[in-house]
C-alpha cells in the first residue's frame, strides 16, 4: 500500500538520478540545491537539453572516428602498394 504523502521509491530513484545527471553533465553549472528546487518542467527541460547535447556530440565523434578509420584503411592499402627495391648492394672488399 503506497503512502498517502511522499514519493514512491521508483519516483525518488528517478528524481535523484535526474538531479545527479544534470549536476554531473552540467559541468559545474548547477548545484544540488538549485536543481532540486527547480520547477519540474524546468528540470526536465534542462535534463533533455543536456541529454540532446551529449547525444549530438557522440554522433559527431562517431562520424569523425569512422572517417579516421576509413582514412587509416586507405593508408594501409597504400602501404601494400609500395614494394621495396629488388637490388642488393655489396660493399667492395679492399
Amino acid at each position: 500500500m503506497p503512502p498517502f504523502f511522499g514519493l514512491t521509491s521508483k519516483y525518488r530513484t528517478n528524481l535523484f538520478r535526474q538531479i545527479h545527471e544534470v549536476i554531473f553533465y552540467g559541468n559545474g553549472g548547477y548545484d544540488w540545491d538549485t536543481v532540486y528546487n527547480m520547477p519540474i518542467w524546468l528540470r526536465n527541460l534542462t535534463f533533455n537539453l543536456i541529454n540532446d547535447h551529449y547525444k549530438k556530440q557522440n554522433q559527431d565523434t562517431s562520424a569523425e572516428d569512422s572517417w579516421l578509420k576509413g582514412d587509416a584503411r586507405s593508408a594501409a592499402q597504400e602501404r601494400k602498394k609500395i614494394t621495396p627495391p629488388s637490388y642488393v648492394t655489396k660493399a667492395s672488399k679492399k
